[in-house]
């Protein structure tokens, strides 16, 4: 599902070198956000009652506007801004086209950071530590790719991709009861998601991704839900340790649904421009 349904040492003011960089390794579009501090504590969930995973996911997909739309999603375009605390912020898009294809691109003080993947390959570079020509990608960041080009999700034939599915039971997320629902993927990763109890929206994403080795803790909060092609989309994404203390904020601005995307986004790519992104024109 889009939107979970995942943003990814750099040289500017105020900003920690390995902050940045976690967030820059990450997606911009549908919330694999990094920050430092682990989540806090969570009450136990209350058991399930009188609800099947199936079923949860029958009303999640009505929710977000139909199963049969997503599957005849082929294409996305995604542009906005993210911000970095009050420290640093730019314009970003990504692209997706099936089979599990993606370009991004991310401007920060007009330096570009560019990730790409073709289905196997993938490449990027990040010019706030001297890499300034995308380079293939490593085992590690190629899996993380690898999840975040699927713009259906794990959950939407989650068998198939050889995850696993566990309604947890009844949770809270701010003021608003959620449904709890864990994945276990192939690979033996477990991540959280958190459904609104009433319109069965997503409204919070947990989870850990290894980064330059080391094990780091993600949540993410989905706010303003709007309409685009009779589908509710998340305009608003935050990340941090609370949803009072974001330490990332993407504003999306615009959704295309099935825009056409030309092969050449995919390949390999040269060195990136010093001026702002720019998509493929709209068609």
């Amino acid at each position: 599902m889009t939107g979970n349904l995942n943003l990814p040492a750099i040289r500017q003011p105020n900003v920690s070198q390995t902050r940045f960089h976690r967030s820059a390794a990450l997606t911009v579009a549908l919330a694999f956000l990094s920050f430092l501090s682990p989540p806090p504590a969570l009450a136990s969930p209350e058991p399930v009652q009188n609800l099947t995973i199936a079923q949860l996911l029958a009303r999640v997909y009505t929710a977000r506007g139909g199963l049969a739309r997503l599957r005849a999603l082929q294409s996305q375009r995604v542009t906005g801004t993210i911000s970095f605390g009050n420290d640093a912020s730019g314009p970003f898009f990504v692209e997706f086209r099936r089979p599990l294809k993606m370009h991004m691109e991310l401007t920060i003080q007009n330096q570009t950071v560019v990730r790409i993947f073709d289905g196997k390959e993938g490449w990027a570079n990040n010019p706030f530590i001297g890499k300034v020509n995308p380079e293939p990608m490593s085992e590690e960041d190629l899996k993380n790719i690898n999840e975040e080009a699927d713009f259906e999700g794990p959950l939407v034939d989650y068998r198939k991709k050889g995850n696993k599915l566990e309604l947890v039971g009844k949770d809270k997320v701010e003021d608003k009861d959620v449904w709890r629902v864990q994945l276990t993927t192939k690979a033996g990763d477990v991540r959280y998601y958190l459904f609104d109890a009433t319109t069965f929206l997503l409204l919070k994403w947990e989870g850990k991704r290894q980064v330059q080795g080391k094990e780091t803790p993600i949540q993410s909060y989905y706010r303003d839900y709007r309409e685009v092609g009779g589908m509710k989309f998340a305009f608003a994404i935050d990340s941090g340790s609370s949803p009072t203390d974001p330490t990332q904020k993407i504003i999306n601005d615009k959704i295309q649904l099935n825009p056409q995307v030309p092969e050449s986004q995919f390949a390999k790519p040269g060195t990136p421009g010093e001026a702002a992104p720019t998509p493929a024109p709209s068609r």
